[in-house]
């Protein structure tokens, strides 16, 4: 963009509504968390789905990996779509049809309608994708990595809230006479009705810049107006940075997915719990975005004052690995207080290490944002994938032992063996991811920028987050 950078806001007061890049800030923040909330909307609710639809295990595992799967190219394609057409018409856009299969996961009457469902539903975890995109625009680069750390960790939360959320709408929908074996549905059709509602204030009450909106500006000669003048497609994927911040994402964010949505049982069937203790359990850890992230976003930003550009990728390396070690020894440990500490040290360093990337990525390419937004995102889910499908094999192949071993037992002894091989199978899954995520962060070390970006970076100070009024 030609146009100053000088409307960018260089501070994140967060209660200065006047301020068009804060009110952009929030709106893209409560969108995300709508969208993730919806997304993993259904995950309180799988014993019904499971029982009212008849999911087989095999088909239950696959629903989680759809779950994310949908979400590799609707991000590698919506990044790109914002370079063109700008985040404000694709956020909205991306809303207001997202919102139609998680509608039709609440109308859906067998297991294949349900799994179609579930891989649609996937597209708006591109909301992700949108949010960073249209912080990273809105604020200046001293401060960039602290908006893009905060807005993904509070849109990300509710991918955790819904825990909470989904089981108060269930009751208000029980309150009005609905049986209970029928509020998933709908609640699924009430939290679908509010993305599309959400679309609308989107389209209405941001816009693309803090000079305007894209079409706006393209018709001031502001923005390019042909291809010539663009950053190529192919080039951002010719850049081997973009690839390697791929390959953390995916041992940030997607090993964060994964475990997310395995946790619970993990838990249960290692340390005997309760489905609500291990349920509240999760629920903590996703709760952790409230903050995790935007610790992680600011210290990369002071990392980058102190140290420059290099100064960031080294932090990047430190928390990534750190994450890694956390999980590994989380993975050997029989202790719950001892297991739940390290649970605790994963789950802050994670989300710290997912802050800490996208503290990073604005500074990769100004002129393709977008794009290399939308690769780097989709690492997240091609990381979750992977980890599913490895946690998947093991799980399967151990349970499948321990029940033929076990056929001539009783059923309690069966289902007690099957638990054992479970704990054991994740357990050492969760150990060779964690040795993986270390090996990522020692490669992210070959991030490199070149002089004119570092000494472009050093000439802007760092003011920090102000959570009071502004004056």
């Amino acid at each position: 963009m030609k146009a100053s950078a000088s409307k960018k806001a260089t501070s994140l007061h967060l209660l200065n509504f006047k301020s068009l890049p804060i009110r952009t800030f929030w709106i893209t923040s409560i969108a995300f968390f709508l969208c993730f909330f919806s997304w993993f909307g259904i995950v309180p609710f799988m014993p019904y789905v499971v029982k009212d639809l008849g999911l087989t295990p095999d088909q239950k595992w696959n629903s989680i990996i759809l779950a994310v799967s949908g979400t590799v190219f609707a991000r590698l394609l919506i990044g790109k779509l914002c370079d063109k057409y700008g985040p404000r018409l694709v956020y909205t856009w991306l809303l207001i049809c997202g919102a139609i299969p998680v509608i039709l996961i609440g109308l859906s009457q067998t297991p294949m309608q349900f799994l179609i469902c579930r891989f649609l539903v996937g597209f708006i975890g591109a909301s992700f994708v949108i949010t960073q995109v249209h912080t990273s625009i809105m604020f200046a680069p001293n401060i960039v990595g602290t908006a893009n750390a905060t807005s993904a960790g509070w849109g990300n939360l509710g991918g955790g809230a819904n825990r909470l959320g989904m089981p108060i709408i269930a009751s208000i929908v029980i309150s009005f006479g609905i049986a209970e074996q029928d509020v998933w549905r709908y609640a699924m059709i009430i939290a679908g009705s509010v993305c599309f509602l959400m679309g609308l204030v989107y389209y209405f009450y941001t816009q693309d810049t803090p000079e305007g909106n894209y079409k706006d500006l393209r018709a001031k000669g502001v923005l390019p107006q042909t291809k010539k003048d663009q950053v190529g497609f192919t080039e951002v994927l010719k850049d081997y940075r973009v690839w390697i911040l791929f390959m953390v994402y995916a041992a940030s964010f997607g090993i964060e997915l994964t475990v997310y949505g395995t946790m619970d049982d993990y838990l249960q069937n290692t340390f005997q719990l309760d489905r609500i203790t291990a349920g509240n359990i999760v629920l903590s850890f996703a709760l952790m975005n409230i903050f995790a992230r935007t610790l992680g976003g600011a210290i990369g930003d002071k990392f980058g004052k102190l140290k420059g550009l290099r100064g960031r990728v080294v932090f990047l390396a430190i928390i990534l690995a750190i994450e890694g070690l956390m999980l590994s020894s989380f993975s050997q440990i029989n202790t719950l207080s001892v297991a739940i500490a390290f649970l605790i040290a994963f789950s802050l360093s994670v989300q710290m290490a997912e802050g800490a990337t996208f503290s990073v990525v604005p500074f990769i390419n100004k002129k393709a944002i977008g794009s290399i937004s939308g690769i780097v995102g989709a690492g997240g889910n091609v990381g979750a994938f992977l980890a599913a499908m490895l946690l998947k094999s093991k799980s399967a192949a151990a349970e499948k032992v321990a029940i033929l071993a076990n056929q001539n037992a009783a059923e309690e002894a069966i289902q007690l063996a099957q638990a054992t091989a479970s704990s054991t199978a994740v357990s050492s899954g969760y150990a060779l991811i964690g040795i993986l995520t270390v090996i990522t962060a020692v490669f992210s070390l070959a991030i490199k920028f070149s002089t004119e970006q570092e000494k472009e970076s050093s000439s802007i100070q760092n003011p920090s987050i102000e959570l009071m009024a502004y004056k």
